[in-house]
């Protein structure tokens, strides 16, 4: 009773970050046969009742090479990424179809409105490589008026790996990158593929999180190790989170609650690709200093931070760093070095009122860590009187004044707040 209360405050943290946006969920084919998918139809059900819009893309590979056997046929291709003959087409038609029959039957058995929309407009890929890859195609061009019609009326689409051009004439298409022109068109804050492997296994187990720039070494190292699953899908996580996607998650669909467990917890059950998040946050510069002293001045009558007067925050300037939203600073902090003890202190974070609980002081956070981490800091430090368990969720732990830099230890002294100090290693 406590554990599920626990976990639904947590997905409760979420939900003003997700409410109203884009999920892509991209189903194998083997997945939606599994004992878990009327599991995962339950996830996301509640994903629904949580104003999230679900747009659910499927396989068929597994059920493709179970109908080829049945009638004595040898697949010209099983996924949509090699050559599509006639004959492999219409066994993908038709399992195709069946694997979007079985997904709609389960929506409404858990009250869910579905539609299989003909939203991807494709075209043949043609010639590669010298061969011709006959009905084998790429998505052209994603309905998105079709697909946000859809959405508003809380219906889920459901789009099979299968595309038509212009002339009414079928393509094969490979599911993964369906997902990703989908995820794209829509602008989803996250794509999440479901498949029978799990998450990207590395060295030391399956990686958890992994920058775009991460994920690309990672392939370029690991290539020849990794099973051709994930090694397609972690390709297709770095294409989507540099098109536009936020984050690309990779989990084992098998797994019950794992949609869930991925999407709402920081810690997750596979493997998190995701783009720059710093991408908005910039370091501060003279100009930029009135909108930084309006800031802190917010956080002074608040009484959040210690008040500054404007000469001095000209002076360290350079230790900030801000947040923009349409090129207008919203939200700042600094990171202030201690060299001789290889210690930095976070400070003078901020948010605007207006920007409160869209995760931005924590990217904020993220950002301040990695950036101590490349100068070499042992210890990240912060002083708070009103915001400590915020800290603490974010790893900082209950400090003393003791470790505070001696110079940093007697301001603290003379300023009279006694903050809560707390303290998060970096190494």
């Amino acid at each position: 009773m406590n554990e599920r209360l626990t976990h639904f405050r947590e997905i409760l943290r979420y939900v003003p970050r997700f409410r109203d946006r884009v999920f892509v969920i991209a189903v194998d084919g083997a997945v939606v046969e599994d004992d878990n998918f009327p599991n995962l139809l339950l996830d996301i059900a509640l994903l629904r009742s949580l104003s999230i819009r679900v747009v659910l893309v499927h396989g068929a590979a597994h059920q493709v090479r179970r109908a080829a056997e049945l009638i004595g046929l040898v697949p010209s291709d099983l996924d949509g990424t090699g050559i599509t003959d006639k004959d492999t087409l219409q066994v993908a038609i038709s399992a195709a179809n069946r694997v979007t029959h079985e997904i709609l039957e389960g929506l409404s058995a858990n009250d869910l409105r579905g539609a299989c929309p003909n939203a991807l407009v494709a075209h043949p890929a043609g010639i590669l490589g010298g061969v011709d890859h006959l009905f084998t195609g790429k998505v052209e061009r994603v309905d998105v008026g079709l697909l946000g019609t859809l959405l508003e009326h809380d219906i889920v689409p459901v789009i099979p790996p299968v595309g038509i051009n212009g002339t009414g004439n079928s393509f094969r298409l490979n599911s993964d990158a369906v997902a990703v022109e989908v995820a794209k068109a829509l602008r989803a804050v996250k794509l999440v593929y479901l498949n029978t492997e799990g998450g990207v296994p590395g060295p030391g187990g399956v990686v958890r999180q992994m920058t775009v720039q991460e994920a690309e070494a990672f392939l370029k190292r690991h290539k020849g190790d990794l099973a051709r699953e994930s090694g397609t899908k972690l390709a297709h996580a770095v294409r989507a989170c540099k098109e536009g996607v936020e984050r690309v998650h990779i989990i084992d669909g098998r797994e019950q609650e794992g949609l869930l467990g991925e999407v709402f917890s920081n810690e997750g059950i596979g493997t998190l690709v995701y783009a720059n998040e710093y991408q908005s946050i910039r370091q501060a510069q003279k100009k930029d200093v009135r909108a930084v002293f309006g800031l802190i001045q917010q956080g002074v009558e608040n009484d959040e931070l210690v008040k500054r007067k404007r000469v001095d925050l000209e002076r360290v300037i350079g230790d900030y760093f801000v947040f923009e939203v349409d090129r207008n600073p919203v939200a700042c902090a600094a990171l202030h070095v201690y060299p001789e003890q290889n210690m930095g202190e976070l400070a003078s974070l901020f948010v605007d009122d207006r920007y409160e609980n869209q995760g931005i002081g924590g990217k904020l956070i993220r950002y301040a860590e990695t950036l101590a981490r490349s100068k070499g800091l042992a210890t990240l430090f912060c002083l708070s009187t009103q915001a400590v368990p915020y800290f603490v969720h974010r790893g900082f732990a209950a400090g003393t004044p003791d470790q505070l830099p001696p110079g940093r230890r007697e301001k603290y002294e003379l300023s009279g707040r006694k903050s809560a100090v707390l303290v998060k290693q970096l190494v």
